[in-house]
């Protein structure tokens, strides 16, 4: 099935002339640009990555890795600086905190687009995030964002398949968000706190972690691991490296999640009026 889903998302792209990707380096976005490049060939493809604070430390230049990887030619991939922070509607942290987040974006990659007189920009939104609370999807919609891997009727499954069958180095990468989705809405999204997050995850990634997530709740860190990782964290050493890593990084408590890593797990709270 994967095999026809490629084919019908290479067949998508190749209606247009030019594209420009809105290029995290992870996963989803790395198949749309591996896919363009191979639709349209890499002179008709520019890819662009916001290297803004809730970026996480050592993507930026991941990304630009498998970009060239892809065979993306080094002039055709640009890195910008957002400035969603300085947005009070964003660093309030609503639920829709993600709407202002990607409205800077592709505000800033269809100004892009236009100069490089490329006809449409690319997500990498799939037919798994229908069913998730997404509120950066008003934002495409409302610049016209085109997202192929929806269009082509991919979900998860189907594009870690496409991205091993092809030996691409981020099939097996684990799924990763922006810095501010670990703090729940309501409380203010600050560089601060960004860089508090950014080195406690970053010191839980040095003891062999992936797919986890360090979710802020002011003194408290609540570290969310992939349920078959719990267990590597009940030895006495482990657990005084992941402590000491964490309280390191500003905090002062360090708690374990015992229901483990799941997707969106701080979208339903409400916001608490914290400050």
């Amino acid at each position: 099935m994967s095999v026809a889903r490629e084919q019908a998302l290479l067949d998508f792209i190749q209606q247009y002339t030019g594209v420009l990707v809105a290029y995290s380096g992870g996963l989803d976005s790395a198949l749309v640009l591996w896919a363009s490049v191979r639709a349209l060939g890499p002179e008709r493809v520019w890819a662009v990555t916001s290297d803004s604070e809730s970026y996480a430390s050592g993507e930026a230049r991941a990304a630009q890795n498998t970009a060239r990887e892809i065979g993306l030619a080094p002039e055709r991939y640009l890195t910008i600086k957002t400035r969603e922070i300085e947005n009070q509607h964003y660093a309030a942290n609503p639920p829709n905190r993600c709407y202002f987040c990607k409205a800077e974006l592709f505000g800033e990659l269809t100004r892009i687009a236009r100069e490089k007189g490329v006809e449409v920009v690319f997500d990498g939104a799939t037919v798994s995030d229908t069913g998730d609370y997404r509120p950066g999807a008003k934002a495409a919609e409302e610049f016209r964002v085109v997202s192929p891997l929806k269009e082509a009727g991919l979900d998860k499954e189907a594009i870690r398949a496409i991205a091993r069958r092809h030996n691409l180095s981020v099939a097996g990468k684990a799924a990763s968000a922006c810095l501010a989705s670990r703090i729940p809405h309501g409380i203010a999204v600050t560089a601060g706190r960004l860089r508090q997050i950014d080195r406690a995850e970053s010191a839980v990634r040095k003891l062999g972690f992936d797919g986890f997530r360090v979710r802020y709740h002011r003194d408290v860190a609540r570290l969310e691991l992939r349920p078959e990782d719990i267990d590597r964290v009940l030895t006495r050493d482990m657990r005084d490296k992941i402590v000491r890593g964490i309280k390191d990084a500003g905090f002062r408590y360090v708690a374990v999640d015992l229901e483990g890593y799941r997707q969106g797990s701080l979208n339903p709270i409400e916001p608490t009026g914290e400050k």
